[in-house]
């Protein structure tokens, strides 16, 4: 009896939860298997923003046009206030990207050997960015971020309800799906033995985005193990406000610390008092952007800090894996496939759960109109 009424009371659990996070648990994951194949799509239906008009020319690494004349060349387009980070390419052929923050939101792509512009979008604009915003914050911004984070933590807890619910009295477990005693049947199947079999590396997925979506995440778990938190450094109050030195300069500066090492990002802050930031991919980094890090004073182009990715506390430092782990990246083609059928999989468990209780609702209120109807032919 005890035994019956404990488990009424996991099914309950499990199924509340369900039924209210399972839509954007079940609409997320099916966003993060469309971005897998959407990446390489949008690439392909827009050359004119991915493949720089001088791509005979155009190699890996830092463009070989003046970067300091481009840098005023954006202020003067979208004010002082606003932050630019430079993306270089990354194969022969491509465009230099410029992330642009401030009064307008959005990327330049530009050819690297010219600087001409061949291209702009807005952060919400063209179907991949749509499908990425919704993905990774429900267009919510910050907001989108936390819920979503706690959407995916609260999986983990319905993984465990959905493994108690399914735990076999007897062992080797029965892994049958029944798919010839009709749709309902199969589906409690597939959502029940598929949940079970599937769900510990569902867990590792929905994980890595829930790290990813909310920042404090990783300074929890630093702060758990007793470790400082690695901040970026501060530019030094009443330093002197010398002549700004090129951004030619100061990314030959932060080359200097690295030298030969692929530079991932160039961060070009608004404020004199904010430092600049140079990000390189080292050969032993697992991120494919590169988190490795020269921080520069904006205008005197002095080091502030060097920081290879082994560097940072554990929790921020679990970026360099979880980023990679979560995107597919880390083992190439292979593991992008199964990322993408993983996300499937949980989409499919959310909708597959969300019907069951739709045609279990409907079947119990059918029995009662029947019982009804019954009764009161009786009477009558």
């Amino acid at each position: 009896m005890l035994r019956a009424s404990l488990r009424r009371l996991w099914l309950k659990i499990h199924r509340w939860i369900g039924l209210s996070l399972g839509p954007v648990l079940a609409l997320t994951a099916l966003l993060g298997a469309v971005l897998v194949v959407a990446l390489p799509i949008d690439r392909h239906a827009h050359p004119t923003l991915f493949v720089a008009r001088s791509a005979a020319e155009a190699g890996t690494g830092m463009p070989t046009l003046p970067l300091e004349p481009l840098r005023q060349h954006l202020v003067a387009e979208f004010g002082p206030d606003t932050t630019f980070t430079l993306r270089p390419p990354r194969s022969p052929g491509e465009t230099l990207w410029v992330y642009v923050r401030g009064p307008w939101d959005g990327t330049l792509y530009l050819d690297p050997a010219t600087g001409a512009e061949q291209g702009r979008r807005g952060s919400h604009e063209g179907a991949y960015n749509l499908l990425f915003e919704l993905h990774s914050s429900l267009l919510l911004e910050d907001t989108g971020k936390g819920i979503l984070a706690f959407v995916a933590l609260a999986y983990l807890f319905l993984l465990v309800t959905g493994v108690v619910l399914w735990w076999p009295a007897r062992w080797p477990p029965s892994l049958r799906i029944s798919l010839d005693r009709g749709l309902l049947r199969g589906l409690f199947d597939l959502h029940r033995t598929g949940g079970a079999v599937l769900g510990l590396l569902i867990a590792v997925s929905v994980f890595t985005g829930a790290y990813m979506a909310w920042r404090p995440l990783g300074g929890f778990i630093s702060t758990a193990m007793g470790q400082e938190l690695v901040k970026p450094p501060a530019v030094p109050k009443g330093s002197p406000m010398s002549a700004r030195l090129s951004l030619d300069e100061l990314v030959a500066r932060a080359q200097s610390v690295f030298p030969g090492q692929p530079i991932g990002y160039v961060q070009v802050p608004a404020r004199p008092n904010r430092p600049m930031r140079v990000r390189f991919r080292l050969a032993d980094d697992p991120h494919p952007n590169g988190i490795s890090s020269v921080w520069l004073h904006p205008l005197t182009g002095e080091v502030l800090a060097v920081r290879r990715w082994q560097d940072l506390d554990a929790g921020n430092g679990a970026v360099v894996v979880i980023y990679p782990l979560h995107t597919g990246v880390l083992g190439g083609p292979v593991h992008q496939a199964i990322t993408m059928l993983l996300g499937l999989a949980l989409g499919g468990l959310g909708l597959s759960g969300i019907w069951l209780w739709w045609r279990r609702r409907r079947a119990a209120a059918a029995a009662r109109d029947i019982a009804l109807s019954g009764g009161n032919r009786t009477t009558s």
